[in-house]
């Protein structure tokens, strides 16, 4: 009952071709290949000229700043959040109590 059942192979169908048979070729030795040479590249490089370097500095700068922004204003408005949930949090708990009292 807990032994698995194996899937027996199917037996082939149709008719079995042998496998061909390969023969053996020999390698006569020739000239050696010359060696290939690097082909040339197809894309122009990149000069730093100063005013890239400036541009890239002050892109690089303006990404920092607008990153660092919007992560302090995200950590602001958690803050906030916090603190209203707290003090709603105290509001209700004397309202409770004072209902509580007066009973």
């Amino acid at each position: 009952m807990f032994r698995p059942k194996l899937p027996t192979m199917p037996q082939p169908t149709g008719t079995v071709t042998p496998p061909a048979v390969v023969e053996p070729t020999t390698i006569t030795p020739g000239t050696p290949a010359p060696p290939a040479t690097a082909p040339a590249p197809t894309r122009p490089t990149v000069q730093l000229t100063p005013g890239t370097a400036l541009a890239l500095v002050g892109g690089g700068t303006a990404v920092v700043l607008v990153v660092g922004a919007v992560l302090v204003s995200m950590l602001l408005a958690v803050a906030i959040t916090g603190a209203s949930v707290a003090v709603c949090a105290l509001v209700i708990r004397s309202l409770v109590n004072a209902d509580a009292k007066r009973r």
